[in-house]
């Protein structure tokens, strides 16, 4: 599979409703960043990674893409992807510019599509390609129903309606005040009985002093997981968390390495493993990422898995996922996208990562790239 072509593009895709915000970030579309690499024996390949779709951002990374990863891959063996991970993500010349960031999305973007290639090629689905199926479910929870720009009363009819719709996990964000955050907590759990999980997500927001006294207020609620309490990088400040509650900690869709999350783990600062392919250059850093949490027996949800796509065949194919995020903005955009029916995530079974986008996608959604 000689790589003839490198590609990138851009989709911005609309979120629920006209906007959404949690405690730091306001937005109306989602930025699908790609990179489509074509064979000389014509199969395709597709990957991305996500943005808040804006342009400038966004064309930092496609000019990424396409001047400094492209012509590092035209004329290699595409099926040769951990050696490819490897020529991108140690190359003298791209850690001068950045290990992190940019260069770390662009890779993520041509890391998937290489998956996808693979996958494509042996004519499987990528969940069989890393293995086979090792749970026959995948238990979704459902994030798009608690974003803090909700009102108080939608948020609780948005928690029984998921629950209605056959959800058995809700996760609602945190992040405004004490009060206002323990107020909405204690009404929705109310809404969904005890027997639904709830989680919290503070998308690095509060401080220690903060997170310790909404905390004690919040023990009451059978809490099921305090995702990103602290600013993502405090490693020191999330293990003193995780000693002073009985709430488990959850971070990683912020974190770009598998030697970042090492930190954590060697600290005991982290109780639930939240990977993002999409940010962590791609499905071969958050597999060593998930190898590394399954050896501390730690739990994986990987971050979002309707937005990487990959993340449904990732939590299909490895025994540290245990349950996978459903924010459904951008799924309707593939041609196998990643549904939930009944509270749980189909099996995928088209050959590939599920990440080719339809010809609707491309018509409707596409923007320049430069």
């Amino acid at each position: 599979m000689k790589i003839k072509a490198v590609k990138p593009f851009v989709l911005h895709v609309p979120v629920t409703g006209s906007q959404i915000a949690d405690s730091t970030h306001t937005i109306t579309h989602w930025g699908v960043v790609g990179a489509r690499i074509d064979t000389e024996d014509g199969l395709s390949g597709y990957g991305f990674t996500g943005t808040h779709s804006h342009l400038p951002s966004d064309q930092l990374i496609t000019r990424c893409i396409e001047t400094c990863h492209a012509p590092l891959l035209v004329g290699e063996d595409a099926s040769d992807v951990q050696r490819l991970w490897l020529k991108l993500a140690r190359n003298p010349a791209l850690q001068w510019i950045g290990r992190a960031g940019i260069t770390t999305l662009s890779q993520a973007a041509i890391d998937i599509a290489l998956w996808d290639l693979k996958a494509k090629a042996e004519g499987v689905p990528l969940w069989k390609l890393l293995g086979g199926q090792v749970r026959d479910k995948v238990r979704a929870y459902n994030t798009d129903i608690g974003w803090l720009s909700i009102a108080d009363d939608l948020l609780v009819q948005g928690a029984r309606r998921a629950v209605d719709q056959g959800f058995t996990g809700i996760k609602i964000k945190v992040g405004s005040t004490v009060e206002r955050d323990l107020r909405r907590l204690e009404a929705v759990r109310r809404a969904i009985g005890p027997d639904v999980t709830l989680a919290i997500d503070g998308n690095g927001k509060w401080d220690l002093a903060t997170c310790l006294r909404f905390c004690r207020g919040a023990e009451p609620f059978d809490v099921y997981w305090f995702e990103e309490p602290l600013w993502y990088d405090d490693v020191k400040g999330h293990a003193e968390l995780a000693r002073a509650t009985r709430i488990p900690t959850a971070l990683g869709e912020q974190l770009y390495t598998q030697d970042a999350f090492s930190e954590f783990f060697s600290q005991k600062a982290i109780h639930w493993v939240q990977p993002d392919v999409t940010r962590m250059g791609g499905l071969t850093e958050v597999w060593r990422v998930c190898e590394t949490a399954h050896s501390f027996r730690l739990p994986v949800a990987p971050h979002a898995g309707d937005m990487s796509q990959v993340h449904v065949h990732l939590s299909y194919a490895h025994p540290a996922c245990q349950v996978l995020e459903y924010i459904p903005w951008i799924k309707d955009c593939f041609t196998d996208p990643a549904d939930v029916v009944d509270g749980y995530f189909s099996l995928p079974q088209l050959p590939g990562a599920g990440t080719t986008p339809t010809e609707a996608a491309w018509k409707q959604f596409q923007k320049p790239v430069g």
